[in-house]
């Protein structure tokens, strides 16, 4: 069964090595696991997988070689019986259930009685059952089904638990968002962006360096010397320039969950907006946009060129307002819209734009392609497999 699960998550390109395989039988041998099912699903997630991005794969295969996941193919009595680790079930008989819900079983006729049982009615029964005590069903007391009540209870074809009395339960599917190809929420673009994190310790000295106070206290002749280091923080500098307005509007979940995202994981951020394309003016906040706007001038003299410059927005526009001056839709601009961009880029050299078009209509668009040239080529997918790339290329 173990071997199977292995060879069945590198085919679905879940990347685990032997080592990995053997650490987690080493695991199994030393009893990390214990008997309950979540808790060997736990376990060889932990050890199995090493990219979040990976556990929506992993879950999918383990529902499938272990038969939990509603969907997969049928699940015959005898399957369930060798599936099912009966020492697992007998120890966590003996851990959660009471002594009622114990006679309960042995009046059914024991834990024997209750595979077989399961094996001869999963034979014998046609079609969907509700509630009843007999037949494989949902809401009912018989021991197999789904959302029943039954003390004994083997879970079969239900998304969630519903009265914690299931002995199966491996079918939930936590992680289904961190696909590579879907697109983000808050928490998926948190996982990308640690990517570009780069920890430096700053400040006063106040954390205890425990390695350096074992080693001078061992050469103390064991009188206690301890050592303190400063905090680490992350060193990373983010400039954000946020596209607003027109078709932007239909971007606006996204665009809100990646500056919610990026103000949490990064302490040195600043945000700017633009219209479409930067000109001599950016601003920081929309209610007052016309009264209180920022010399474009000034941002590039203000920040130094240690920042990382990221553009969000979908490129999408007239080709005027890139090449010519006058061009923008709000107002005339003195200099093209290409000018102040070619000005950003040579400030800071590690800069990406992040689209929230999907990738498959870029072609589409005269103005994409115009400024995804701007960008020597830098312009990632707004999805999680773009923004990893994207972390990629500033981290260079």
């Amino acid at each position: 069964m173990f071997t199977t699960f292995f060879y069945e998550l590198r085919k679905a390109r879940v990347p685990v090595s032997l080592k990995e395989y053997l650490a987690l039988m080493e695991a199994m041998r030393a009893h990390v696991a214990g008997y309950r099912v979540e808790d060997f699903y736990y376990l060889s997630r932990a050890v199995l997988v090493k990219d979040e991005r990976n556990l929506d794969r992993f879950d999918q295969v383990f529902g499938h070689v272990f038969k939990g996941l509603e969907g997969d193919a049928a699940v015959t009595g005898e399957d369930l019986v060798r599936e099912l680790p009966e020492e697992w079930l007998r120890k966590l008989a003996e851990k959660l259930l009471t002594d009622e819900e114990k006679a309960q079983i042995e009046a059914l006729g024991g834990w024997d009685k209750l595979m077989e049982t399961l094996a001869k009615r999963l034979a014998e029964q046609q079609g969907r059952h509700q509630g009843g005590s007999k037949w494989i069903g949902t809401a009912g007391t018989s021991p197999f089904g789904a959302y029943g009540y039954n003390p004994e209870g083997v879970r079969i074809g239900q998304a969630e638990s519903r009265n914690r009395r299931a002995v199966k339960v491996w079918d939930k599917r936590e992680f289904r968002n961190l696909d590579d190809s879907v697109e983000l929420g808050t928490r998926n673009i948190k996982v990308a962006l640690r990517r570009l994190r780069k920890f430096a310790r700053q400040g006063a000295a106040e954390v205890l360096d425990l390695p350096d106070t074992i080693t001078s206290t061992a050469r103390n002749a064991g009188w206690l010397d301890l050592k303190m280091v400063p905090e680490r923080h992350n060193a990373v500098k983010v400039l954000l320039f946020l596209d607003i307005g027109g078709s932007m509007d239909d971007h606006i979940r996204i665009c809100e969950e990646l500056f919610s995202a990026a103000r949490t994981e990064f302490k040195h951020l600043e945000h700017f907006y633009f219209h479409n394309c930067v000109y001599e003016t950016v601003w920081k906040d929309n209610r007052r946009r016309e009264a209180e706007r920022i010399s474009t001038w000034d941002v590039l003299h203000t920040y130094g060129p240690d920042y990382k410059l990221v553009f969000v927005g979908d490129a999408s526009m007239s080709p005027y307002e890139i090449v010519q001056p006058g061009g923008s839709v709000e107002h005339w601009n003195q200099e093209a819209g290409q000018v102040w961009m070619q000005r950003l880029l040579a400030t800071w050299k590690h800069a990406i734009w992040l689209n929230p078009t999907p990738e498959k209509y870029w072609g589409y668009t005269q103005s994409i392609a115009m400024l995804r040239q701007l960008m020597d080529g830098r312009m990632y997918p707004l999805t999680l497999e773009g923004l990893d790339a994207g972390m990629r290329e500033l981290s260079h």
